[in-house]
């Protein structure tokens, strides 16, 4: 595990989104595709802005699943990550090979077993995520289960992030948070060939400070990550304020 700490949360973005445009370019001219997951939410925008404006990426030959969404939310909400996807990133580039979204208005189980189908047929080159103010790695929560290998789950999400997700400004109530999810699993996401992790912010400086620092454990979902041999860790000055100068140094 790598960490690289920025001066702020733009030049984060900068920094990840063109790792993330090496990653795809080399797949493509390796092998003649690139499969990749990408993430939502605010910790997300920097990232992806650079990512869409990088050069010389052949779309077309590109595989996209996505991270997790909400259950029982209409893709036209505010909240919803297929919006949220579909205004952040496919709009902005060419039509991609496939993009595989996160229906969470279809029965659950049944959407989780389509896309674990899915994604099973592809070897991921690279995933983008971020880190939740609980730890979490998608939507999997503490305690999260590292050892389910189905690549999709439900989920139900915990007090902190319900109210992360009401914080960062996407529900009117917190009340209207969904309390379930269909997530990634930690199994699935941990067999991408590289993980690049982007967490700005000084509302995750503990939850950095824990999953970077503390033993691996289901209670810090991210600490995960610190076993994958390729994941590099994408922080500003913010999100790295509370490691200790060893850790950050890395």
């Amino acid at each position: 595990m790598n960490i690289i700490i920025s001066q702020d949360q733009s030049e984060m973005g900068k920094v990840a989104g063109a790792r993330a445009g090496d990653i795809i370019r080399t797949a493509i001219a390796e092998k003649g595709s690139a499969n990749i997951i990408l993430a939502t939410g605010t910790s997300q925008f920097e990232t992806l802005n650079q990512l869409v404006s990088e050069p010389d990426v052949d779309w077309r030959k590109v595989v996209m699943f996505h991270l997790d969404e909400y259950i029982g939310l209409s893709i036209t909400h505010p909240a919803s990550f297929r919006k949220y996807l579909m205004e952040r990133f496919l709009s902005k580039v060419p039509p991609l090979k496939a993009a595989h979204l996160i229906n969470g208005e279809v029965d659950p189980v049944a959407e989780c077993e389509r896309l674990s189908e899915l994604i099973s047929k592809h070897h991921i080159d690279v995933a983008l995520v971020g880190i939740g103010e609980n730890g979490h790695l998608a939507f999997n929560d503490p305690p999260a289960d590292f050892e389910i290998a189905q690549p999709y789950i439900v989920v139900a999400l915990d007090d902190t992030c319900v109210q992360q997700q009401f914080g960062e400004g996407w529900f009117p109530r917190i009340e209207d948070v969904p309390r379930r999810a269909i997530s990634m699993s930690i199994k699935q996401i941990l067999k991408s060939k590289e993980i690049i992790c982007s967490v700005p912010d000084s509302r995750k400086a503990k939850a950095v400070k824990n999953c970077l620092e503390q033993q691996v454990s289901n209670l810090f979902p991210a600490s995960i990550l610190q076993m994958h041999p390729r994941c590099t860790i994408y922080l500003d000055t913010a999100s790295a304020s509370l490691l200790t100068p060893e850790i950050g140094a890395k």
